[in-house]
């Protein structure tokens, strides 16, 4: 079925047209037990500003009947996702009767078979607009309406939505045979996105704690996972619901929160109340600190949307940054604040902010707040601008103005628009008020204009460079200095200043290393002054704030972009810094980084000693309680002498897993020692439900056509790869720099392969990325690459990852010849 996608003007019209009172949906579910069969019952009331008129209905589904006030409406007319309604009343009641068999694609719904039990698990999706797969509505953000489901579901499967439901009966075993009817209350007003429905036969527990009724579901198979990290989860969503409702000034409204882990879905959806998240979340192996971080960080992210984005809305997807970039930094925010992930913006800066460098240096870059003419086109913003970007201005904009006016700015805006939706300015105009600022040339020069400042310290002055020759934004940075004329690196002062306009001068004492951005508190690129690289490289072990360390780490990334910096370069100062970190919050993340610098970034002829040298330096970690894990893993990753693998070996012979030992198997299998029966063995032996991508994992290594075309039919023939981060594992796996020449032909099938994606935004979005040949691709690629890039058959989300990767691959290439 071809569907229409709203637009903007057609939003705008039916909105002015329609107030929704209210949505009555019956959901049948039994038929997915044994079958992909869906189907629902849309009771729809609402009234029309001008009798008469007509106007259309959302519903991508097989209407076999629907009643407009009674008199029967014309359901062959339905066509392309709509079904067109004849004149309206000034009061409506529209009735829907619709059902669907396309539940094993993820779009707007997915059915799954877990392989170990054979159970069934149902969840529903809907961003940005796909609640009319599941039930007819009027499927946009700014008609929001009370949902009241009531679900008829086989008799052993649970039932989750937005509340705690009222009654659970048996049905009529007329109308169904061994099932139960559900019926939940009435939600708040609720954009149509934002409302949920999943069922199977989930493990659930619950807790009371601070007035609230948590929740947390899992599948059967995996009960031994959650309730090995409940007690955390539960910690961390307690501190997350006071946190925010003490500093926004709004507790969240409702008694029961249910968080709901799910089988194949690629990331997490902030349904009111009721959150699903992926269960790769839930980590097959004890977690390591970053694992655990990026699990609370989820967690606080999608919380945070219970305010920003379900309680107050965007009017329409041109202000998704509003949802996505403040649920991003309230995150970050919250984890800082409330949790024990107090050195949370040293991770940010040195995971998450690379990726907003990169596409915002990049063809790909777009203004935070841009034109969406249609729904088509929010999606390709679900990207690293609206997220980190986004999340980085809200953080300079916090330093610009301060905390307190920040708070009191964001306590008026949920005060004044609960349960409504805004624009932009409605935000801008509180934080105005709260600050006695006039924020409107600020926020046209963070949120209008598109492209990263690149900020040089020359002598006595700050000087910013911008993109096209654009204004200056303003910014207010900290600068640290710091003299090694001793030999060791001493402090010598840390001071604040509002940069405005191409150049500022700036007073600083004496000192050899200037670090620019200190704290991190804008968004923009730094290119140090030639000494004060010198001395940052060489001494970033030395400095005493994580954040500091994290800069200099992310300033070696950004040099590298620009071309400033070789790989080897950054690749010794990494391993350097690494011999001496002492953080839980930066350990992962720098062995990481250098495992990518000297992994992809590097040419073939220096990779493989780099590499080793990284092992070398690991080897020094693996006896530290906080880093040993980590430690590991990328030993396993870097593994190139009989010591690494002796180290290795026992580590895996004393653990209480398989994890090392399917990552050596990785290991072992791209450097050509393939062990197939080792690889069937470790399969059976694997409790986890999802192994067989480990099996994957190995075989995506080898350097094998016919391993390689198995991993590729499971991409994208079988679509057999759960949606999870570890999809972006098997990705990277499967594009081994060093197999550069048995991979091309793999890359331009990639481009080819665009065109027939299935399944919904979030796993497009996740193969699309994974599969990118980001430092196995070659000139060759890189060129067709950019052409497709502009190919208008393609949808506007892989367009723009083919920009942003296309950018940062030419840079590895350039890299490469330094």
């Amino acid at each position: 079925m071809r569907l229409s996608t709203l637009t903007k003007h057609e939003a705008a019209a039916r909105s002015d047209l329609l107030e929704v009172q209210r949505y009555d949906i019956s959901v049948d579910m039994t038929g997915l037990l044994e079958g992909e069969l869906f189907s629902s019952v849309s009771t729809i009331t609402f009234t029309c500003a001008e009798p008469g008129a007509t106007t259309f209905v959302d519903v991508a589904m097989d209407v076999s009947r629907a009643t407009l006030n009674g008199q029967d409406v014309d359901v062959s007319a339905a066509a392309d996702g709509r079904l067109p309604l004849p004149a309206l009343a000034a009061d409506n009641v529209l009735v829907v009767e619709a059902s669907t068999t396309n539940t094993g694609t993820g779009e707007g719904i997915l059915r799954t078979v877990d392989p170990t039990d054979k159970l069934v698990y149902v969840w529903t999706s809907l961003e940005p607009d796909e609640a009319r797969r599941v039930w007819a509505c009027f499927d946009q953000p700014d008609l929001k309406a009370p949902h009241r489901f009531t679900v008829t579901a086989p008799a052993s499967w649970l039932v989750t939505s937005n509340g705690a439901p009222e009654s659970v009966e048996d049905a009529d075993p007329d109308v169904a045979v061994d099932a139960k009817v559900w019926t939940f209350p009435d939600t708040p007003r609720l954009s149509t996105y934002v409302v949920v429905v999943n069922a199977g036969p989930f493990h659930e527990v619950r807790r009371q704690h601070d007035g609230y009724d948590l929740g947390f579901y899992c599948r059967q198979s995996l009960v031994p996972i959650l309730e090995r990290d409940l007690d955390e989860m539960v910690t961390l969503t307690r501190q997350g619901l006071a946190f925010f409702g003490e500093r926004f000034g709004y507790p969240f409204p409702q008694e029961r929160y249910d968080q709901v882990f799910v089988p194949n879905l690629g990331g997490a959806m902030e349904n009111w109340g009721c959150v699903t998240y992926g269960d790769g979340q839930l980590f097959r192996t004890p977690p390591t600190h970053a694992q655990r971080a990026v699990r609370a960080e989820f967690i606080f992210h999608e919380m945070a949307h219970m305010w920003f984005g379900d309680l107050v809305t965007m009017q329409w997807w041109d202000d998704l940054w509003l949802n996505e970039a403040f649920a991003s930094w309230a995150a970050n925010w919250g984890m800082a604040g409330a949790s024990e992930f107090t050195e949370q913006w040293a991770t940010f800066l040195a995971v998450s902010k690379r990726t907003a460098y990169e596409m915002d240096m990049s063809p790909a870059r777009h203004p935070i707040r841009g034109d969406v003419p249609d729904v088509s086109a929010a999606m390709s913003s679900f990207d690293a601008i609206t997220y980190v970007k986004g999340q980085s201005v809200l953080h300079q904009l916090v330093a610009y103005i301060g905390e307190d006016a920040f708070v009191e700015g964001l306590r008026d805006y949920f005060s004044r628009y609960a349960f409504t939706n805004t624009r932009l300015d409605d935000l801008m105009d509180c934080y105005a008020r709260a600050s006695g600022r006039d924020l409107s040339a600020w926020t046209k020069a963070w949120l209008d204009e598109a492209g990263t400042d690149v900020i040089s310290l020359v002598d006595d002055e700050l000087v910013v460079e911008t993109t096209n020759d654009q204004e200056p934004r303003p910014h207010r940075l900290d600068i640290a200095v710091f003299d090694t004329s001793g030999g060791a690196l001493e402090p010598v002062g840390r001071s604040s200043h509002e940069v405005a306009g191409l150049r500022t001068p700036v007073q600083l004492p004496a000192g050899d290393l200037r670090l620019v951005n200190a704290g991190d508190h804008t968004f923009a690129a730094v290119k140090p002054d030639p000494t004060s690289l010198e001395k940052m490289l060489a001494h970033v072990h030395e400095l005493t704030d994580p954040l500091d360390r994290a800069l200099v780490a992310a300033t070696a990334g950004q040099l590298l972009l620009l071309g400033d910096v070789a790989p080897r370069e950054v690749s010794r100062a990494l391993t350097r810094a690494l011999a001496a970190e002492t953080s839980p919050a930066l350990i992962e993340p720098f062995l990481n980084q250098a495992l990518l610098v000297a992994d992809r970034w590097a040419p073939a002829a220096e990779s493989p000693d780099l590499l080793r040298g990284l092992a070398d330096a690991v080897l020094g970690l693996v006896d530290v309680p906080d880093a040993r894990q980590a430690a590991l893993r990328t030993l396993a990753a870097s593994a190139s002498t009989d010591e690494h693998w002796q180290v290795l070996e026992t580590a895996a012979g004393q653990a209480s897993d398989l994890d090392l030992a399917w990552r050596m198997a990785v290991r072992r299998a791209e450097l050509g020692d393939y062990d197939e029966d080792g690889v069937a063995r470790l399969l059976e032996s694997d409790p986890d439900p999802d192994a067989g991508m480990r099996r994957l994992a190995v075989l995506a290594a080898r350097p094998d056509v016919e391993a390689k075309e198995e991993v590729w039919r499971a991409f994208f023939v079988d679509y057999a790869v759960p949606a999870s981060r570890e999809t972006l594992v098997l990705g990277s796996t499967f594009w081994r720099p060093g197999q550069a020449e048995l991979l091309a032909p793999f890359t331009h099938r990639y481009l080819e392969e665009l065109h027939t994606l299935k399944g919904g935004l979030l796993n497009q979005g996740l193969t699309i990325r994974a599969m990118f040949p980001l430092g196995a691709g070659d000139a060759s690629f890189l060129a067709a690459a950019e052409a497709a890039a502009d190919d208008t058959s393609l949808m506007a989300y892989a367009r723009n990852q083919l920009r942003a990767n296309s950018f940062v691959l030419g840079r590895i290439l350039q890299a490469r010849q330094l």
